[in-house]
Order: structure tokens, then sequence, then C-alpha cells
């Protein structure tokens, strides 16, 4: 599905339009990214930002040469540029134009790729996301782009921020009816408060746009760095709690993590699925910073407030002492007043809190 540009893809750059370094003499023009000018938004910059990261093919990989970005929307202009995104009303990837204007323009992640479940209309930077994702985290992590390594932060950029960037380019509200509260701090609001504003009696929007490039660039470097060294490695641990399970309580319900802090949700409820696991996990308990111990409920979905389980209704806001009374548990130090989380000083009193919660509950059958 991915054609290759040119026959000189673009050079990787850390920093978009950073152009930092010493620079080899160039024997050939650099390719010209062409994207429209005037008002810019979000997604045309990490758009343009991405294909900057696309490694040129040269006899000395280390000689580093800036692809231009030829803001315009003059037809002639855009016809000599190499890809073009964001403007023209053109999706065509064998000739690299990238727009998502058209009318006719409905493509989705899926119905590019239909093994994604992403269902959002593509903007100009989920549409080079998609055609180029893999390869842009294969160069920037070293690794193949069918590792399993590439294949999961693929998905996980797309679904946690690239498909925002779409949805909110394109109009797509994320929910039905009026929102309770505005978001207006979200990446895509940034970039827009980088235009001029409507009076400012200089409306030039050139050194704006390099602005945003380097905005959402260092945003989606952040990102990766983190889901590479912080999300994924959490996987793993999550993994191995859950196959030892049964060693934290006979009902197989409660999860054990030997670390705080552990981003554990998202990889919980896609194990459950992956592992086939035949009763949902209820409870999970993991050490805070401080050495005391935590039970937590698992939510009902990744983005949800709601507990599958959460503690019983007359231990919520109540702490300390008057809590361990209230238990019988010594150790407790509180449970949210909505019941989504309790602690103790302990693993001990913890885990009895869990048990306890389970066995109010009539869930599963407790160890002793």
């Amino acid at each position: 599905m991915r054609a290759a540009l040119r026959a000189v893809p673009l050079m990787a750059a850390a920093v978009a339009g950073s152009g930092a370094g010493p620079k080899r003499a160039r024997t050939e023009p650099p390719l010209r990214i062409g994207t429209h000018d005037g008002t810019f938004h979000c997604d045309e910059a990490l758009a343009c930002y991405l294909l900057r990261l696309l490694p040129r093919y040269r006899p000395h990989p280390i000689a580093q040469q800036d692809a231009e970005v030829v803001r315009t929307r003059d037809p002639q202009r855009l016809a000599q540029c190499d890809v073009v995104v964001d403007v023209g009303g053109e999706y065509d990837p064998e000739r690299h134009r990238y727009d998502h204007h058209q009318r006719s323009f409905t493509q989705s992640m899926q119905s590019l790729q239909p093994s994604k479940p992403w269902t959002t209309k593509l903007s100009s930077a989920g549409l080079v996301y998609c055609h180029f994702g893999s390869e842009i985290l294969a160069g920037l992590l070293g690794q193949p782009e069918d590792s399993p390594a590439v294949t999961a932060l693929y998905d996980k950029l797309y679904e946690n921020f690239v498909e925002e960037i779409d949805a909110i380019d394109n109009g797509i509200a994320q929910t039905d009816g009026e929102p309770r509260y505005a978001l207006t701090t979200n990446l895509s609001a940034r970039v827009g408060h980088l235009n001029p504003r409507w009076n400012d009696p200089d409306q030039d929007t050139e050194a704006g746009f390099k602005r945003a490039m380097e905005l959402v660039g260092s945003e989606f470097m952040d990102r990766l760095d983190y889901y590479h060294r912080a999300w994924l490695p959490a996987r793993a641990l999550v993994e191995d709690a859950i196959r030892r399970r049964f060693e934290v309580d006979t009902s197989g319900v409660l999860l054990e993590l030997p670390q705080g802090g552990c981003p554990w949700k998202e990889h919980l409820f896609s194990l459950e699925k992956e592992l086939v696991l035949p009763d949902p996990l209820q409870l999970v308990l993991f050490p805070d910073r401080s050495g005391q111990w935590r039970v937590q409920s698992v939510p009902v979905g990744p983005r949800s407030f709601e507990s599958r389980l959460p503690l019983p209704e007359p231990w919520r806001g109540v702490r300390d002492e008057a809590l361990s009374q209230l238990t019988g548990i010594p150790g407790c130090v509180f449970v949210h007043s909505s019941g989504f989380i309790g602690g103790n000083r302990t693993r001990e009193g913890a885990l009895e809190m869990a048990r306890r919660t389970l066995a109010l509950q009539g869930v599963g059958a407790q160890s002793g």
C-alpha cells in the first residue's frame, strides 16, 4: 500500500524544521513537501513533520538534507512538489497526493487497512501516518517494520495521538449531543493559537507554521518515547501478573503488581481478551511510592470512571483508625468517596480489603 517517495525518500530529523548540524554539499535539490499557505492547522503541521522523519536513501546515510516545505495554493507550484498534503483536492498515494477535503474522500484507517478498527475519517496527518507510520517508527526505533514493538506502538500512537487530530480537523464530535464542557487546550487548539490574531497588522503565517511543526513534532516524539520506554514494558509486567493471579487469591480475579505507577489499565483489557480469561479481573493491588499499598477497582472500560467492583459503600470516605475499626482490618488509610480505590499500610491489609470486598459482593471463591 505504501509507495516509496521517488527514488530518494526524506531524511530522518529528530526535531522538525531544525536543519541543525553540518550539511554535506548538496548534489541534488531537496525534496519539496507542498501544503497550503494562510491559516494553518495541526494536521498538516504534523503531516509535514512526519514526512521529514522518513529516511533518505543515500550512499552516506549520515548526510542530512531537510525537505523543503512549500506553502502555497498555486496549482503550478504544487505540481512541482514531490509530496502534497492537505491541499490540491486529490488523494492519490501513487503520486503522493494526500488531501482529504474533496467531497469524494471518505477514507479511514479501517478502510485503508481493514485489520485496523478505527473508522474516523482521516486528515492529512492520518493519511501520512497510515501510509508511512510503520516505516517512520521502525527508523526511529531501529527495529523492523513488522516487529511486535513497532506494530504495538503504531496502533497506540494512532489511537491516542493521531486519531484525535483527524477527528478535530474533520469536525467530528467526540460524543453525541451538547458537550458538558469545552476542551480548549488540546494540541489542535494550541496549534491554532500560533496563527496571527485576526487583527494583527502582520498576517504572515510562515514563522507560526514552523513553530507549529516544532510543537507537534516535540509532542509526537515525547509520546513515542513514553509509549516505547514506559507503556510497552508495562505490558510484560501486567501479563506476568495475570499469569500469577491465582498465587494472590484462588478467585483469580485479584491482580497484584509489584510496582506502583505502572500504566496497567489498557494492557489489562487487551490481555483479558487475548488470554481469554474465564472471569473478568476485579481488583488490582500495588504499592505506592511511600511503601504503603493500594487496592483499586478495575474500571468497566479503559476510559470509564465507573468501577467493575467498587469498595463497599460503608467504607467510602472513611479514613485511618475509624476505617480500621469499621472494617476490622488493621492499618487502613482511606477509601475514596467513590469507592474506586483504597489504601492500607501493608500488603496484607490491602489484600484483606480486596478479599473482603469480593466476599461482600459475592464474587469468586476467596482463599483463607
